[in-house]
């Protein structure tokens, strides 16, 4: 389920390739969308993202709220 919808920030929405240390710009932007709330992040506040599922997330809540997800599956 989606949080709130918000605003996009100006200019096209980024690609990336996360790592586990930093991230690799495939497709130039200033946004990125988090995989969990559907909230733009813009690429200066980007702090939380998966390698393994290449996902952002917004804040340390959606990246556990994803996490919990996962491990319920198991």
């Amino acid at each position: 389920m989606k949080d709130t919808v918000e605003p996009r920030p100006e200019g096209p929405e980024a690609k990336l390739l996360y790592g586990p240390g930093g991230y690799q710009m495939l497709k130039p932007g200033t946004y990125v969308v988090c995989s969990v709330t559907g909230r733009p992040i813009p690429l200066e506040q980007l702090r939380y993202w998966n390698v393994d599922k290449q996902e952002a997330y917004f804040d340390a809540a959606a990246a556990f709220r994803r996490h919990s997800e996962t491990q319920a599956k198991k």
